[in-house]
């Protein structure tokens, strides 16, 4: 058995997630208290520039990023012990509710059938 301070092995997930905003306000509150959080680590300046860009973001994606964690993704996964978030980059921007099919590759059940 390893003990995990050998060479790990790492694996990229990509996660595509539409959510429906229903309450920007109610969002924005909760991303603001995660802010003012002292465990934030941020200093002043910091933490008066993301109040501001979460009040001046009407989408609700600035507040979203804040609410996110890597150990909430792992939550997707079942039997987590054997996994363990190393680093993240999340990104959250407007979406009309759809997800965008860029590889349409990826979907070979669309094409089993020849002819159709």
């Amino acid at each position: 058995m390893s003990d995990g301070t050998d060479t790990g092995r790492y694996l990229r997930l990509t996660v595509d997630l539409v959510v429906e905003v229903l309450d920007v306000d109610a969002l924005q509150a909760a991303a603001l208290a995660e802010i003012r959080d002292p465990q934030a680590e941020l200093d002043d300046a910091e933490r008066q520039e993301q109040i501001e860009l979460v009040n001046s973001d009407e989408t609700g994606a600035a507040a979203l990023q804040w609410l996110i964690e890597p150990d909430h993704v792992l939550g997707l996964v079942e039997h987590v012990t054997e996994v363990e978030p190393r680093e993240a980059m999340l990104g959250v921007e407007p979406s009309d509710g759809m997800l965008e099919d860029e590889d349409d590759h990826d979907h070979d059940h669309d094409h089993d059938e020849p002819g159709h």
